[in-house]
Order: structure tokens, then C-alpha cells, then sequence
């Protein structure tokens, strides 16, 4: 960990004036509706015909991460103004699906899900002790996400046999100007005769045939955890991580060879944040975006610009005062920036919302 370099918030270039929010976020999901319990995890994806898809975990037992938990979709055919039923795309019985990680081949139109299971009562407790199972999964969609294939284990091919915890994102992956197709992951790595898991380290996995086989990158670095990616202008990749060095600052890496290899971790001084998740999205016409908690605590939702590849940021918006938690980034046809997040007015989970931004 390179924790000695200064980063310091900037203005953008030019006379772009920053985000501005686009009307009232708009509730998708809502604790309690629709036969579950509490709803977290949101990922978003536009497609490559328009449609934009809002995906969550459907929690029926709790707030808690283990339990019967499937996933959920909500599909848009208008840029996000006017949405679908909730629809549950991957369930296994009683059992935990989640970490939805949602990325979209360009060229065939196959949009793939990148999934992660555990068993009922292995929470992640039990997953770290190494006393319970966590596997990866895939399921895809092409049809622009109408209707989705049976789950498929892909662990053998991106998970070591010494790894106990296992997690895809949560927010999208991206595709590369190469083709490649590129998965924000994290994991730790058993101390058996510690009996517990070390550190948990972010880390990629990629496809370069369209999401029929899966590749592991390498490690990012330890005390770095649930992570996102963007690539940038010169080709290379920023992944953006939720760190445990315990200065409450966000980690970046990058990386020059498509997610394989990555630099050392470095504290981002102007990214405060409470040890939580955050996403990133290069926009359109070139910087890129954050959301993040930007608090010690959770609350405090921000979306910040960049126009130096993560290097610098603006002063950003205030999504959210009160208190919120997981986000994911997403840009229509049309530019508008959207933010689903989730938030509440005692507590982070009580719903998930979209806002519409315009980053112009």
C-alpha cells in the first residue's frame, strides 16, 4: 500500500459545471413489498438497445446477508422514466443468490450475470472459517434481459481452492475497447491452521470469448475488498476499492494490461468513506464518475467527477443526506447519468431508488 501520495479534490476542465440532479429519485423497491423482506445490492445496465436494468437482492428473511435471497430484475424500455414489474431471474431454493454483476457483449448482444451462492445457514462468518461453501455463477440473457438461462458454477475456472469468501462486484463490469470482458471481484484466502480467512483483497476476472469462459486476474492487493472498474481514455483500467487500512479513504489501483495485473493500492485522500461500496462509470463524452458515502458514517451519498483518470476530483453532489448505502452508475441513450441507490429515512435499507442526473 502506497498510503503517501496526496490526492486533493479539483475542478473539471473546461467549462463543464458539474452534476445537477434531474427531479425527485424515484422508488424501485420498497422493504416489505413483493414478498420480501428487505432489498439491497442494486446494480444497474443499459443495454445496447436502450433498455435499462435495475437489479437487487431480494432478501425474505431479514436484513441479513444469508438466507433464502434471490435476485431481481425491474426492466426499463424508456431511458428509466417508467418501469416493469420486479421479476425473479436466479433463486435457489432456500439458499443465498446475490452479488449481481451485470455486463453486456456489444457485439453478440448476450448480456451475462456474474452470481454468487452460498448455502442457507453458511453465512460469512462460516464462509471465512472455511466451514461453508461460496460458489461463483453465471446466468445470461439474449434477449435483452426478457428471460435468463439456468444457473452455471464457474469456480473451478475463477476461484482458488484455497479461497473461502468469494464476491462479484456488486455494481456492473464493463467491456473493454478490446473486446475483453472485464468483472470486479474480491476474495480471502484460508489460514488453515489459523482457522480463519486473512485479509480480504480486491481482484478481476475477465472473458475475452464473450462470457462463455472466465478467466482470474491477479491480486490487487490485501485489506482492499468490494470493487469497481472503469476504463480510461489510454486504454488502461481504475479500480476503485472500499479499503480496510482504517483511514476511512477509498483505494485505487490501475492497470495496463486489461484487469490482469494491477498497481499497488494507493489511499485516495479526498475520497472519505465509511469502509462501504462504492461505482464508478466513465461517461460518454470522457470523465469519469464516483458514488460513494462520502462520510465516516453511512449516509452522506456523493457523485463526484473526475477528468484525470481518478486521479483528482470535484467538490461533487449531494445525493443523499440522510442516511444510504450501496450505489450503482449507469448512462442512457440520451447522457442522463443514472444513480440507484439504496437509502431510508431511519436506517440505509428501507428502499432502493433511482436518481436522474445531467452531467452536462
Amino acid at each position: 500500500m502506497n498510503d503517501a501520495i496526496t490526492r486533493g479534490t479539483a475542478g473539471m476542465a473546461g467549462d463543464r459545471a458539474g452534476l445537477r440532479q434531474l427531479g425527485e429519485a424515484e422508488k424501485l423497491f420498497v422493504a416489505g413489498e413483493g414478498g420480501y423482506h428487505t432489498y439491497r445490492i442494486p446494480t444497474l445496465l443499459v443495454t445496447r438497445e436502450g433498455t435499462v436494468l435495475a437489479f437487487c437482492e431480494g432478501r425474505m428473511d431479514g436484513q441479513g446477508d444469508a438466507g433464502k435471497i434471490d435476485v431481481l430484475l425491474r426492466r426499463s424500455t424508456d431511458g428509466g422514466r417508467t418501469w416493469g414489474a420486479a421479476v425473479c431471474i436466479a433463486e435457489d431454493g432456500s439458499n443465498t443468490i446475490g452479488n449481481p454483476c451485470p455486463v453486456q457483449d456489444r457485439d453478440t448482444g448476450v448480456i451475462r450475470l456474474l452470481l454468487c451462492r452460498n448455502t442457507e445457514h453458511g453465512d460469512e462468518k462460516e464462509i471465512l472459517a472455511g466451514r461453508a461453501p461460496r460458489d461463483v455463477l453465471a446466468i445470461h440473457s439474449g434477449d435483452d434481459g426478457l428471460t435468463w438461462s439456468p444457473l452455471r458454477d464457474i469456480s473451478e475456472s475463477v476461484k482458488r481452492s484455497d479461497w473461502t469468501w468469494y464476491a462479484t462486484g456488486p455494481c456492473h463490469g464493463i467491456q473493454l475497447q478490446s473486446g475483453r470482458l472485464l468483472i470486479p471481484c474480491n476474495h480471502a484466502v484460508l489460514d488453515e491452521a489459523a482457522g480463519r480467512s486473512g485479509p480480504y483483497i480486491s481482484h478481476a476476472i475477465y472473458s475475452d470469448d464473450g462470457g462463455v469462459t472466465w478467466q482470474l486476474g491477479n491480486d490487487a492487493g490485501p485489506h482492499t475488498n468490494e470493487c469497481t472498474v472503469a476504463e480510461l481514455e489510454d486504454g488502461s483500467v481504475y479500480l476503485n476499492m472500499r479499503s480496510y487500512h482504517g483511514r476511512n479513504r477509498r483505494a485505487g489501483s490501475w492497470s495496463r494490461d486489461g484487469g490482469e495485473t494491477w498497481t499497488a493500492p494507493e489511499l485516495d485522500e479526498a475520497l472519505v468513506d465509511p469502509v462501504c461500496q462504492g461505482s464508478v462509470l466513465r461517461l460518454a463524452d470522457g470523465p469519469m464518475l464516483l458514488s460513494n458515502l462520502a462520510s465516516t458514517k453511512r449516509n452522506k451519498l456523493t457523485a463526484r467527477l473526475s477528468a484525470d483518470g481518478g486521479r483528482t476530483w470535484d467538490e461533487g453532489l449531494l445525493l443523499r443526506s440522510g442516511p444510504a448505502a450501496y450505489s450503482d452508475l449507469a448512462q442512457t441513450e440520451d447522457g442522463t447519468v443514472l444513480c440507484l441507490y439504496e437509502c431510508g429515512d431511519e436506517r440505509p435499507y428501507e428502499r432502493i431508488v433511482l436518481a436522474r442526473l445531467d452531467p452536462r
